[in-house]
């Protein structure tokens, strides 16, 4: 792996193509008292939003974490996490999986959090110092210091943006119309006997969007941040190689994002910038990041996972 063309650089950015992995249509993610986010681009063409930032960054974290076992998949191992138990001891979230990372309720108010806390040392009597937080994510929850963190139950002042962004736009967008309608075999007119469809009786006609279009996936590292953090070149190449596994595991088996909308990779991951960077393959990337972490590792938590108890 070869990071040599992004020294000095203030992002990398990539992309590629995607296209349904049958047929033409998609369904795209959708807002409450929105729906989907059409718009005009700045050609005047139909625009629309597939998949949001935020989303991405749950589908990023997704991707790294292997459900069955409660842990890691197995290239990461080793990297700190912060894992919550309820009061008789079974797991019950982390970290990586919480929305908010740290900022999640079940941490913030699970025995054990004031170790966290201390370690960020916030001070309201002071300006606040983000070096004490960024060394608190880099030995508590790594994965914050990429797709970012605010602490607002500690105070408002506590953020960090997001180093490693991701989302998917379409254009040339036509719309699908389309419905269908729920049967009731027993009771399908509305009303009948005073029951109501909105309690599951009677027969529901619905409609759906659905939309075509030329769809494109988008990342971008903030370099700059990453190296402004100031935790050493160890750590700036861990955090790198993180970002490009996620990437990677992401189009390889992450793309089915919705039942209607089931996606893959038409064409390859290109880079927009810098010129000269090669993308790591991910088994490339597989291979080397066990090492990057162990290098790392004095920074870390010891051991990695810390365990917090969530009572109420």
């Amino acid at each position: 792996m070869n990071l040599d063309p992004l020294i000095d650089q203030p992002r990398l950015l990539l992309k590629a193509a995607l296209r349904p992995l049958q047929g033409t249509r998609f369904q795209p993610t959708g807002f409450p008292d929105l729906g989907a986010a059409t718009y005009d681009g700045p050609d005047g063409k139909k625009m629309l939003l597939v998949e949001s930032a935020q989303s991405m960054a749950n589908r990023f974290e997704a991707v790294c974490w292997d459900t069955v076992n409660d842990n890691w998949i197995a290239p990461l191992k080793g990297l700190p996490v912060v894992k919550v138990r309820d009061k008789n001891g079974k797991p019950l979230t982390n970290s990586l999986l919480e929305a908010h990372r740290l900022n999640s309720p079940y941490i913030t108010n699970a025995k054990g959090f004031e170790e966290i806390k201390a370690a960020i040392a916030f001070d309201d009597k002071r300006p606040f110092n983000r070096d004490p937080l960024l060394r608190a994510l880099l030995k508590y929850d790594v994965n914050s210091l990429l797709h970012g963190i605010f602490l607002e139950k500690i105070a408002g002042v506590i953020r960090l943006p997001r180093a490693l962004t991701g989302f998917i736009e379409s254009t040339d967008v036509t719309t699908v119309a389309s419905g269908g309608v729920k049967n009731d075999r027993v009771r399908p007119a509305k009303g009948e006997e005073g029951k109501t469809a909105k309690e599951g009786f009677g027969n529901v006609p619905f409609h759906r969007e659905e939309f075509c279009g030329k769809m494109t996936v988008y990342f971008g590292l903030d370099l700059a941040l990453i190296r402004g953090f100031g935790l050493g070149s160890e750590v700036e190449e861990l955090l790198v190689a993180l970002a490009l596994l996620k990437i990677q595991r992401f189009l390889r088996d992450g793309l089915r994002l919705r039942t209607a909308c089931d996606l893959e990779v038409d064409g390859g991951l290109t880079v927009q910038r810098p010129d000269g960077f090669s993308i790591p393959t991910l088994a490339n990337l597989e291979k080397v990041l066990p090492a990057l972490i162990n290098k790392a590792s004095a920074c870390f938590a010891q051991p990695p996972d810390t365990i917090l108890t969530f009572e109420e």
